[in-house]
């Protein structure tokens, strides 16, 4: 069981200056990781030269997608902006990959939308098309993370990564595309135990992307009010929000035990938290730094 590593998905900024302000206090804070998602929309970076920036204006922090959508590239020019990417962050690169999930980016974006089968064959695809551009040019590649739900980003990532990337989420059934619901506890049991199937005896860090943080004396309170947010007839009842991997409500002290169990019980050490969570989130990163 590994210790605990914590890391920042933030989202994007205004300028420069707004930026490296976020990574420096993102760094100040004591995280480990600054990660930029890979999304359309105003306001959202682009991931490379974001994560370029961050590297540049920090010293501590490892820089990551979480995750490049890799069916909205062509491979030989995402190969040429990851290899310059690791070159110009000084080995401080970890890569996030994902096969897309979102079909009105793809729609935005003028791209095809197929079947989540043929999109996990291109991330397929696209990965060893990445270790032949780093191979040739004498590059190491970073550390590869693989994000999903599915039975086959999960085997993929089981086979390839050396972090596997759980956001417990799933497509709603009968729901447009990118309409999503958590997974409860047990479903998360059976995600990681059919991941572990699939791995053959490799043991990849295991990373846990928390939806919600709120800092609460009154848990069953909080995931009510969340839970009422929602809106939706058919999602967790209390007990089991109270109980997802994803969320976490409590004071400091009941988040860090949380963490602490769902690492004894998942082999979730690699915590990353949303932008908005950043200053919520610290005294918990305090706290359970080095652990």
């Amino acid at each position: 069981m590994g210790k605990f590593k914590f890391g920042v998905n933030l989202w994007g900024a205004e300028n420069r200056e707004n930026w490296v302000t976020k990574c420096r206090r993102v760094e100040a804070l004591g995280y480990d990781v600054i990660s930029v998602p890979d999304h359309l929309g105003s306001g959202r970076n682009a991931p490379f030269p974001a994560l370029t920036m961050a590297a540049s204006v920090t010293r501590r922090p490892r820089v990551g997608t979480l995750v490049s959508n890799v069916p909205f590239y062509n491979f030989a020019l995402f190969a040429r902006d990851v290899v310059t990417t690791a070159k110009m962050t000084g080995d401080r690169l970890d890569l996030g990959l994902g096969s897309g999930h979102m079909k009105s980016e793809f729609d935005d974006a003028g791209l095809p939308w197929t079947p989540a089968k043929e999109r996990i064959e291109y991330l397929a695809k696209g990965l060893d098309h990445l270790r032949e551009h780093f191979a040739a040019e004498g590059v190491t590649s970073p550390p590869l993370l693989l994000a999903g739900n599915s039975d086959g980003v999960l085997s993929l990532a089981a086979r390839e990564a050396d972090i596997a990337g759980f956001a417990g989420l799933r497509q709603a059934p009968g729901k447009p595309p990118g309409t999503f619901r958590l997974d409860d506890a047990e479903r998360m049991d059976e995600r990681v135990a059919f991941f572990r199937s699939q791995a053959n005896g490799r043991d990849p860090e295991l990373n846990m992307l928390v939806q919600r943080v709120v800092v609460t004396e009154d848990r069953r309170a909080a995931a009510e009010s969340w839970r009422e947010e929602l809106k939706d007839q058919d999602s967790l009842d209390v007990d089991a929000v109270l109980e997802t991997p994803q969320l976490l409500f409590g004071t400091t002290d009941e988040m860090v035990r949380q963490l602490q169990e769902r690492r004894e019980r998942y082999g979730f050490s690699y915590i990353t938290v949303f932008e908005p969570m950043l200053e919520t989130f610290a005294p918990v990163v305090k706290e359970l730094s080095g652990q």
